[in-house]
């Protein structure tokens, strides 16, 4: 499939400049036909046939890694994080060490659990947003039992080095949970060598769904350390007197989720299958070169570390010198329907696969 294929299947790119990939996906014709199509069943039901779970779970492990049944459907990333962060076995005077400044997502439900005893630990990041595995090391120790972060950070685009953080978290017996809300569909994932043991993530961002699908990965050589926390009728054996929990990343899942939206998000998914998330990420960085080069060449202020490239994401983020300059420039990139992100005092701006190079010229000639 050309560019221009993929583009006719963005109704938006006919009508703006979308550069908000990292706020939500705009909606494909091919997710929206595929949701058309399960209402219909909804208004006339004869013949209908049940929503079949394990086929978005065998979509998300050919995408992400992983096998299909070391995936729980949920409806985001935050309700993915609270089933964990409340379904580990914690005790008074254990900590948790995270990175400063991580998403809510990833924040509220650790910080949720202080009134437990357990000492949430902050890892600074750098004077340029960047965020060193060292900095980790310093804080975790032997009663660390979750080190977690995201894989692209929502504020700066930043994409740590998920591998060494992972592997200090197992040299002390902790467990590697990582948010993978702004990276999946956008940065290839690799769950062994970025020795991911937990993550969660959201449908309506880079995969091309919409607001109320997520899932959760719990590896299985880990998954007994984790205690479902909202057991319904999916999360065990249907009998009567017992609890029998399935012995897979099902015992997660809770009861009926919003099949119309998880129905239509598998077109999103097939759609990044035949594009390969290879292909988009060199696609992304590629626009992000012309975006960086042009706000330097501009004199603007990059905000995201742009110094290694294997630490870059499709997300820039930047301002204009001042919180009263940046929203004017917001605003006058709003009026001439370039959509971006206002985020505080920064300007977010996120390309995707179906960008083009000119898109990123009329930004460019705009600022």
């Amino acid at each position: 499939m050309n560019l221009e294929e993929l583009r006719s299947l963005f109704p938006v790119t006919k009508e703006a400049v979308y550069l908000n990939s990292a706020s939500q996906a705009p909606l494909n014709t091919l997710v929206n036909k595929r949701l058309q199509n399960y209402l219909k069943t909804e208004i006339n039901p004869l013949g209908k046939k049940a929503f079949n779970r394990n086929d978005t779970r065998k979509l998300l492990s050919k995408l992400l890694g992983g096998s299909p049944d070391e995936y729980a459907l949920v409806t985001s990333t935050g309700a993915g994080l609270g089933i964990i962060a409340q379904g580990i076995n914690l005790n008074k005077g254990d900590n948790i060490v995270l990175a400063e400044r991580e998403h809510w997502n990833n924040t509220f439900p650790w910080l949720n659990l202080k009134d437990k005893g357990i000492e949430v630990r902050f890892v600074k990041t750098n004077n340029d947003n960047s965020i060193d595995p060292e900095a980790f090391e310093k804080l975790i120790d032997h009663k660390t039992r979750i080190v977690t972060l995201a894989a692209v950070r929502y504020n700066s685009g930043f994409r740590p080095n998920l591998r060494a953080i992972g592997e200090l978290a197992h040299n002390m017996g902790a467990l590697f949970v990582v948010d993978v809300a702004q990276a999946a569909g956008m940065i290839p994932i690799d769950i062994e060598r970025d020795q991911i043991d937990i993550m969660a993530g959201c449908g309506f961002k880079w995969l091309l769904g919409m607001h109320g699908t997520g899932f959760l990965y719990v590896n299985k050589k880990v998954i007994n350390r984790v205690n479902p926390i909202m057991p319904g009728m999916y999360a065990a054996e249907n009998t009567y007197k017992e609890l029998s929990y399935h012995e897979d990343s099902r015992r997660f899942e809770t009861g009926t989720i919003a099949y119309s939206l998880f129905d239509a998000w598998s077109a999103g998914i097939e759609l990044l299958l035949e594009i390969g998330i290879e292909t988009i990420y060199e696609k992304v960085l590629v626009h992000t070169d012309v975006l960086i080069k042009g706000l330097k060449e501009k004199g603007y202020t990059i905000v995201t570390p742009i110094k290694k490239r294997e630490e870059r994401t499709a997300i820039v983020h930047f301002n204009a010198g001042s919180i009263t300059k940046t929203k004017a420039l917001y605003q006058k990139l709003t009026e001439a329907k370039i959509l971006l992100t206002l985020q505080k005092e920064n300007i977010r701006v996120s390309p995707n696969f179906f960008t083009t190079e000119e898109e990123i010229r009329i930004f460019l000639s705009l600022i």
